[in-house]
């Protein structure tokens, strides 16, 4: 059969694992919720250990549930093999740790999630990895930063929250000539509309919380790759540090992926809608979003991206009374619709302050180097009808000028 659509991946999967389960024909994967898996013989259990069978063994290593969800990750983002884990969180440290060690460098974008920031700048010199942040929107801040010690670039485009691209074609091909492989944070723009194995990066993580699950209830993280480089991942890394994906989150995900590329497209129309609004607002004084003309890297984004996203950052003016954090305060406290949490992707539009939240892990003067000003206010635009979103926006903006 020849290779399918994305829409129909993302509804079907593949059918390498269809002779594990499918036996009993359900037409939604099960959930195998079970923690360890019978042999047939001693000779059969000892061969899976060795690595010469392919079966299960324990769902800390792999699970049939979580391995229909790698297998139809890898096939929309393009990769040989796929890894689910526990977040997005256990899959950086995962990807991290498989490919660097004590006396090694990595090479990252300046604006990266908090949680990630915090183990390149806390964690990881504690176990001798050294990490060196640039400005991302500029593939020569890469070059000039590589070493002999690089192992790994690592990008998020765009990033959070910050919504700066990075030329991934550019900073691979840098990379590249080092022999230094590239891993890009896909997790705001998903394989639905941006698929970096395509543009020359080697690894793709993403936060599966967000876009993928879609729904708020599962935390989950992914990579894809090589089959060398998940193999490594799994039985290296996964195995000894043990940031195993539940079988019903993986279960979750899966249910996720089926309408990924609809609940995509709303993401992206609603949050344009809001966006121009956004910039006809006289208390909004700067909107970041890179479908706008008015984002310095549109044209990049039209480039490597299908679409623009489901995200927003917007900052907001003060007045005689408020300064223009304490203004973005006000707007948070009385959205009604719009819900005032961290995350993102969900088909809820979610609304917080990086500053004081989700990049809390920064120092003042490194929000402010890294481009998040106290004002900024991070939209996650969800699936309402967009004239509620908006008008929620509306009502929460006018209550600055009533304080």
């Amino acid at each position: 059969m020849a290779k399918q659509g994305f829409n129909t991946r993302c509804v079907h999967g593949t059918s390498r694992n269809d002779a594990r389960w499918r036996k009993s024909r359900p037409v939604s994967t099960p959930i195998f919720q079970t923690s360890t898996f019978a042999f047939e013989n001693a000779d059969h259990g000892a061969a899976i250990f060795a690595g010469e069978n392919d079966g299960f063994l324990y769902t800390r290593l792999g699970n049939p549930t979580q391995e229909a969800l790698e297998d139809r990750m890898a096939a929309i983002e393009g990769g040989e093999a796929g890894l689910a884990l526990a977040s997005g969180m256990a899959a950086a440290t995962t990807a991290v740790l498989t490919l660097c060690e004590s006396g090694d460098h990595i090479v990252s974008g300046d604006t990266l999630y908090g949680g990630t920031h915090q183990l390149f700048t806390h964690t990881l010199p504690r176990l001798g990895i050294r990490v060196t942040e640039v400005k991302a929107d500029d593939p020569a801040n890469f070059a000039a930063a590589i070493t002999e010690k690089t192992k790994l670039v690592y990008l998020e485009s765009p990033a959070n929250p910050t919504l700066v691209l990075t030329d991934i074609a550019a900073v691979a091909a840098v990379a590249h000539e080092h022999g230094i492989p590239v891993l890009v944070d896909n997790t705001f723009c998903t394989p639905y509309l941006q698929r970096p194995l395509e543009l020359g990066a080697d690894i793709v993580l993403h936060s599966a919380t967000k876009y993928i699950g879609g729904h708020g209830d599962a935390i989950a993280g992914v990579l894809v790759g090589s089959e060398e480089f998940i193999t490594r991942a799994r039985f290296e890394t996964l195995r000894d540090v043990g940031g195993c994906i539940s079988p019903f989150n993986a279960w979750l995900l899966i249910r996720g992926l089926k309408t990924l590329p609809v609940r995509m497209d709303r993401h992206c129309a609603n949050a344009a809608l809001v966006a121009e609004w956004l910039e006809t607002q006289p208390m909004v004084t700067k909107v970041i979003y890179p479908g706008l003309k008015s984002h310095p890297q549109h044209e990049l984004a039209k480039r490597q991206q299908s679409g623009f996203g489901g995200l927003v950052s917007f900052h907001v003016a003060g007045n005689d009374v408020l300064t223009p954090r304490e203004a973005g305060k006000v707007v948070m406290d009385n959205v009604e619709l719009c819900t005032l949490a961290v995350s993102l992707g969900d088909v809820d539009s979610l609304i917080e302050h990086p500053g004081t939240m989700t990049h809390s892990t920064y120092s003042e003067e490194e929000l402010l180097n890294v481009g998040i000003d106290p004002a900024m206010i991070r939209l996650s635009v969800g699936l309402e009808d967009p004239q509620d979103i908006i008008a929620d926006l509306a009502q929460a903006l006018g209550r600055i000028q009533t304080t």
